[in-house]
């Protein structure tokens, strides 16, 4: 049978696995999580008392515990959890219509409960909103570990590399002979890193010498042969003529020892290229 003054006496003045003691100042506390206010007493004891009702916060959402005598003989319903609406005024209503015939005591409780609940809320939202620096738990234990197999796989890769290295040596300057067992995998990638160090050499002599093209002069240059072309022609123009009056003479022509046209000579000797005209203004002066 049930008897909450036999059950505060065990767990009172015997063992109980959810009390706290403290010796300064000396008080006692309850880890229960259905205790209402967290005191190892007689009022607030949900062991010890067969009616008892407190709120607990799931998730953000408040509800209300009851328990009742008559729900004793089946442990598995015991509690009857009620939620409660997230307006604080609506709550409280909730929290007063069922438990409307329990002890005012067990109803101040349970909405003193709830408003810290409430608040707590409200200073979580309100963390979380914030941009700031968040604390992050250090395991050093798991740390310690990783960075001694960090150690340890360093000094095998440095082992390994080192192995390779005088095994390289050895097969190049010809220590076991010319009979060799060697992996094909790792005989290939040796030969192709070989193979990529001789082809970038290669390149790199290939760029060294390099012919530039001046571009600047390539004007008076082309100008210049222009000229010269020009003057070519003229002189063998002139050539032709003389020839001619050679030939006019000996024929007895008139008109043999007539001398060559200027027009033509000027037509021969003027460049080929666009026709510049220049005007000139003379300034006449106001005051004469």
């Amino acid at each position: 049978m049930h008897n909450d003054e036999t059950l505060w006496h065990c767990l009172n003045h015997d063992y109980c696995s959810f009390k706290v003691k403290i010796k300064t100042p000396k008080q006692n506390f309850c880890r229960n999580q259905y205790n209402v206010t967290g005191l190892c007493n007689k009022v607030s004891c949900p062991l010890a008392n067969s009616q008892y009702a407190t709120i607990l916060e799931e998730e953000g959402v408040s509800f209300l515990y009851m328990k009742t005598v008559e729900r004793a003989h089946t442990p598995k319903y015991m509690w009857e959890r009620v939620k409660l609406s997230r307006n604080y005024l609506q709550a409280l209503e909730q929290i007063s219509k069922h438990m409307e015939y329990w002890p005012d005591h067990m109803i101040n409780r349970c909405k003193q409960r709830l408003t810290k609940i409430r608040q707590m809320l409200i200073r979580m939202r309100k963390l979380s909103m914030k941009e700031g620096p968040r604390l992050v738990p250090i395991k050093k234990k798991t740390e310690r570990r990783e960075q001694t197999r960090e150690l340890k796989a360093e000094a095998a890769a440095k082992v390994d590399l080192a192995i390779e290295k005088e095994l390289l040596e050895r097969l190049k300057q010809g220590t076991y002979g010319d009979i060799y067992n060697f992996p094909q995998k790792q005989f290939d990638n040796i030969l192709n890193k070989e193979g990529e160090a001789q082809e970038e050499s290669e390149e790199e002599d290939e760029d060294e010498t390099e012919f530039i093209e001046d571009m600047g002069d390539s004007d008076d240059f082309s100008e210049e042969e222009d000229e010269a072309e020009v003057e070519k022609l003229g002189e063998m123009e002139e050539l032709d003529e003389a020839v001619r009056d050679m030939e006019d003479i000996g024929s007895g022509r008139p008109g043999a020892l007539r001398p060559p046209s200027k027009k033509r000579r000027a037509s021969s000797s003027r460049p080929s290229g666009p026709r510049v005209e220049l005007e000139y203004e003379e300034e006449m002066e106001g005051g004469r």
